[in-house]
């Protein structure tokens, strides 16, 4: 279905690469579309890119919400694949 799926920034690689997680899975995004992300910051992630941060506790009402519909299963398995895990 390929969703935005919201991730905790976990480190920051360079001015435009971070690696995000979320249920253990980690992830090499680009940053490059954002000013100002640090670790532990929370960004929607899509193909690769971080698109918008987002306060935690939106992160989590979003997450929450996926799982209710049953996408998040579905999202988390593609970011698995894309992230080699």
């Amino acid at each position: 279905m390929c969703l935005a799926i919201p991730a905790r920034v976990v480190s920051i690689e360079s001015d435009d690469m971070a690696t995000v997680a979320l249920e253990g899975i980690r992830k090499a995004v680009s940053t490059a579309l954002l000013e100002d992300v640090a670790v532990g910051d929370y960004v929607l992630v899509h193909v690769g890119f971080a698109l918008h941060k987002l306060s935690e506790e939106e992160a989590e009402r979003t997450l929450q919400l996926m799982a209710e519909a049953g996408v998040l299963a579905e999202e988390l398995e593609e970011m698995a694949a894309e992230a080699g895990a």
